[in-house]
């Protein structure tokens, strides 16, 4: 059986040289876990009900972007379609520092992340229900972030759409992705530049306990979206750029 300490140490070494968690970090990982499988039995919140799962797919997987960019700078950053809080809570524990914003279409999900940052105590964190399409147009967010990230939500051509115009001139969205994103690299490219971005750079990894290969997509942002983009809801994931 997996034990505490065991989980501890995946966090842990997840956010090694980076970060240094401590005890308090820990404890508020374990009451997120406890929140999170609570509030599943009533609302459907992750298909991983395993606590070892819950750690090593939820919350060590969150922290892996420290592995492409310095968490430790002063940023703003907003996490795009954020469901039940990955991988922005998880970072906001580990970088207790960073302004935080959370984004999601559906009410449910930020009613739990509502409970979740009173719970664990968390600061400077900003809940939005919308989708990204529209907030994105609004001119307190338009570029006004240092990171947009969003894990697992759409392929890289779409989330593109939804994320570049979030993100500043010099700033970086990053897509976390699976082990298989060549063919989406690729794909996406064109769609990217036509957005701001530049190239697209890869980072790929292994999970603890062979729980699986990511891969971490990084573009910085070289000049302004469009004012074209991004287009009506729904429009994105219909007619990929």
């Amino acid at each position: 059986m997996t034990s505490w300490e065991d989980l501890s140490r995946w966090l842990a070494d997840a956010g090694r040289p980076h970060v240094r968690l401590n005890l308090t970090q820990l404890d508020q990982f374990a009451r997120y876990g406890e929140l999170l499988l609570e509030w599943n039995e009533r609302i459907n919140l992750t298909a991983i009900t395993d606590l070892r799962d819950v750690y090593v797919k939820h919350f060590y997987d969150s922290l892996t972007p420290m592995l492409v960019l310095d968490f430790n700078g002063p940023w703003r950053v907003i996490d795009v379609g954020t469901g039940a809080g990955f991988p922005g809570i998880p970072l906001k524990i580990a970088f207790p520092h960073l302004r935080l914003t959370l984004l999601d279409a559906l009410k449910k999900r930020l009613t739990f992340l509502e409970a979740v940052v009173e719970e664990l105590g968390l600061s400077d964190v900003q809940l939005i229900h919308g989708r990204a399409e529209d907030v994105a147009r609004d001119p307190a967010h338009r570029e006004q972030y240092d990171v947009a990230i969003s894990r697992a939500v759409a392929r890289l051509n779409v989330l593109s759409e939804y994320c570049l115009p979030f993100v500043k001139r010099d700033g970086v969205f990053i897509a976390m992705k699976g082990g298989q994103v060549a063919e989406e690299v690729r794909e996406a490219q064109s769609a990217v530049e036509r957005l701001g971005g530049g190239a697209v750079q890869t980072y790929s990894f292994s999970l603890p306990e062979g729980a699986g290969q990511r891969t971490l997509c990084t573009v910085v942002k070289e000049k302004p979206t469009p004012s074209a983009y991004p287009r009506s809801p729904g429009v994105p994931a219909k007619k990929p750029l």
